[in-house]
């Protein structure tokens, strides 16, 4: 594991267009994501994992590291962060935060970006990713934005990726089901407003009508961190209608191990490596917990990674 991280560390993250790169292998850039164990931001969503329980298995299916998680799942506090995870010789990718970005007053938003900045980079980590949400309690939007509202949201997001840089860190800007950034339409929209960093996440992209392997094909340049995951075709096309709720899709298995779904991971990776993309590969694919988690033997979390790492490979 410890060759891992070094791979990782020593690839040639933010390097110029057209410099030489010395890309890591793809296994020793793939992390885990605590949402593949049950541990999500979004309200309502079900109960919390057992912490060393993940870690023990993300460590066992070879990860190289982790994000952070939802609040309450890994401690928020850089040196109690950094030994759990040395204890399980796994990196420390970065996290991921919802934030309002369309309203003129920014404060309580640069105020939560800022301490979470400051966590990332005291315990570590590469990169900030950032869902742009309604409210705090992600309730549904409830109009497309305004024009004003856009150039808000732009100017926001890179005061926010200005922050980032500060401490070296990179920012994702990340399409989001449930999100005012979800749809094909708001994706371009955002794109054309914005100058920010992104976050590719295949499913994402594909439940909200974004074709994932012309994102990257077009706007590889942009990707600063990539969300590995595969969907059920039929219910990505229910919850993008609005008849099943990101919830109840997931419990119902939206998110499928990478090659049985219609994301074309492969097909997107190989775009993104003809941009030279050379960051962190989240394998994530939500699971809310529920009854029918095994019981004294590896989670369908692991069962599922072990799928998908297998897909990867080489």
């Amino acid at each position: 594991m410890a060759d891992q991280t070094e791979a990782v560390s020593t690839a040639d993250h933010g390097a110029p267009p057209g410099a030489p790169r010395s890309r890591a292998p793809r296994r020793a850039r793939l992390a885990g994501a605590p949402i593949s164990w049950g541990a999500c931001e979004v309200p309502g969503w079900g109960p919390m994992p057992d912490l060393e329980a993940v870690l023990g298995e993300m460590t066992e299916l070879g990860l190289a590291g982790t994000e952070l998680g939802a609040p309450g799942f890994l401690p928020h506090e850089p040196e109690a962060l950094t030994a759990a995870l040395r204890r399980h010789g796994l990196a420390f990718v970065g996290a991921f935060v919802p934030l309002v970005l369309h309203e003129p007053d920014s404060e309580a938003t640069m105020r939560a970006a800022s301490g979470l900045l400051d966590l990332i980079a005291a315990a570590g980590g590469d990169v900030l990713v950032v869902a742009v949400v309604s409210d705090a309690e992600w309730s549904p939007p409830a109009a497309e934005l305004s024009d004003a509202q856009w150039r808000q949201l732009a100017t926001h997001a890179a005061e926010v990726q200005a922050l980032a840089a500060r401490r070296g860190i990179a920012f994702a800007l990340h399409p989001h089901v449930g999100t005012l950034v979800q749809t094909a339409p708001q994706v371009q929209r955002a794109l054309a407003e914005t100058e920010v960093g992104w976050c590719l996440d295949t499913g994402h992209l594909v439940i909200g009508g974004t074709d994932p392997v012309a994102f990257a094909r077009d706007h590889g340049h942009r990707v600063t961190h990539v969300h590995v995951k595969d969907v059920d075709g039929d219910l990505a096309a229910q919850v993008r209608s609005g008849d099943l709720s990101l919830l109840q899709a997931t419990r119902r298995g939206l998110f499928r191990p990478l090659g049985q779904g219609v994301a074309r991971v492969a097909q997107t990776l190989q775009a993104l490596d003809e941009h030279g993309y050379d960051g962190w590969l989240v394998l994530e694919q939500d699971r809310a917990l529920g009854d029918d988690e095994p019981r004294g033997g590896p989670s369908a979390a692991m069962r599922d990674a072990r799928q998908s790492i297998a897909f990867l490979a080489p």
